[in-house]
């Protein structure tokens, strides 16, 4: 078996740490008696906690990149989005100490500000191409106005959803469920979509529960 790099491990310990305390509540000392090591091999990796939160954001940041990548000219099916967005919200719940205190985050990190909103315009501008496309292939019937503040809906949902799900489960912080979220989404958009469409999409937003 391939031995993790310290590095790496440091990461994960984080991350785990991060997301079950809440990245205010871990300091590199209980990161390192975690991991059992010194502080001082955690410094010779990290120099600051700052540090492990910018690495983690910056793999946060490359996944979501990658995955909001959606072309425009894709002819995309109720399956397909379904995916895309427990995929999204996979990735959400795996660094979700991000989102569970986000604005205090991005207030102490206030380098992260301008990353986490070109983010945010990638998932709007993602959620807006895929309307477009049900649009094209006359899945959706909505208007310019609407459209908009439905992308800027499940925009709002896909940034906030992991503080919510959290709050509804506090007894238990590793319960983060991306399925309850594929559901909500996909009953953001059901109400533009055709009769026929918008009964496949109940089905298929009822097996992600």
């Amino acid at each position: 078996m391939k031995k993790i790099k310290t590095r790496d491990r440091i990461l994960n310990t984080s991350l785990a740490l991060f997301n079950s305390l809440g990245e205010p509540n871990v300091t590199t000392l209980l990161i390192s008696d975690e991991m059992d090591i010194s502080p001082g091999n955690l410094y010779y990796h990290f120099k600051s906690k700052g540090d492990i939160v910018d690495e983690l954001f910056k793999l946060y940041e490359e996944e979501m990149v990658d995955l909001l990548a959606v072309p425009g000219d894709a002819d995309i099916s109720l399956d397909q989005k379904g995916f895309f967005l427990h995929l999204l919200f996979e990735a959400v719940a795996r660094y979700r100490f991000i989102y569970q205190d986000l604005v205090n985050i991005l207030s102490r990190y206030d380098h992260l500000q301008s990353r986490f909103k070109r983010l945010k315009g990638k998932k709007t501008e993602a959620f807006r191409v895929i309307c477009r496309s049900f649009q094209r292939q006359g899945m959706m019937v909505i208007d310019e106005e609407q459209l908009e503040a439905v992308c800027e809906q499940l925009t709002l949902t896909a940034c906030y959803w992991s503080s919510f799900d959290t709050l509804s489960h506090l007894s238990d912080r590793e319960s983060v469920d991306p399925g309850r979220g594929v559901y909500q989404m996909f009953h953001q958009i059901i109400p533009y979509l055709t009769p026929s469409e918008r009964e496949q999409a109940r089905l298929m937003s009822r097996d992600y529960l």
